[in-house]
């Protein structure tokens, strides 16, 4: 799962980013509204991480953009401030939660979970595709019942395409959901590729069929051959 964190704490950026990341996530970062705003822009996130209080904006005119222009992503506030009031304005404007600082990371994470549950109720604990089965709670994937080994790139590579089968993903989109926005500056990002070899042979091996089409030029899709 991709998080965007908008808060200008600096120490608690850090704090936040290093417990989700050792949770799995894709963890990205905003520090000011301009930037929060260039980055909803162009990147796909699944939860955000919304303060109220930015020094060169207002975080519930932030979130009044998401749900326009991406109204299926997750936004959880994360505020000091209590009042009712503000609470209120944000859960009416469309957040999906509102913790107040500060909190435990744990129960950070638990509501960072419950969003998502929310937002994919179909898929609940498990990830089902065929013979493909996926524990997202363990991390275990098996085919016809069968535990195999996958890395953790390579685990949320097969999620990642599942969630969005028969959709056309470039390699570039590829990048940026699983390894972070910063693979927009990079030149060279056919590691992409190497990583979805090793990954459709290991299904493959594992007595998987091969979902995997090369749309040449243009990106990958996921499909029911």
């Amino acid at each position: 799962m991709k998080i965007l964190i908008i808060e200008d704490h600096k120490d608690l950026i850090i704090n936040i980013t290093d417990y989700l990341k050792k949770e799995d996530y894709i963890c990205e970062t905003a520090s000011d509204a301009r930037t929060a705003f260039e980055k909803i822009e162009l990147f796909e996130y699944d939860c955000i991480l919304l303060d109220l209080m930015l020094p060169d904006g207002n975080g519930l005119d932030i979130l009044k953009h998401i749900k326009s222009c991406s109204a299926g992503t997750g936004v959880i506030i994360v505020s000091a401030r209590d009042s009712l009031d503000i609470k209120l304005a944000g859960l009416d404007e469309g957040a999906d939660d509102y913790i107040t600082k500060p909190f435990p990371l744990p129960e950070l994470h638990s509501r960072i979970k419950a969003v998502f549950r929310r937002k994919t109720p179909e898929i609940h604990r498990h990830l089902t595709f065929n013979e493909i089965s996926i524990d997202l709670e363990s991390k275990e994937c098996s085919i016809n019942s069968q535990l195999i080994t996958l890395t953790k790139k390579e685990l949320n590579l097969l999620i990642y395409f599942i969630n969005n089968q028969n959709r056309m993903l470039t390699k570039q989109a590829i990048a940026s959901h699983l390894w972070g926005d910063y693979t927009y500056s990079i030149d060279n990002i056919d590691f992409v590729y190497q990583h979805l070899k090793n990954l459709r042979k290991k299904l493959i091996e594992s007595g998987g069929k091969d979902y995997l089409q090369t749309v040449y030029g243009l990106g990958y899709k996921w499909i029911d051959k």
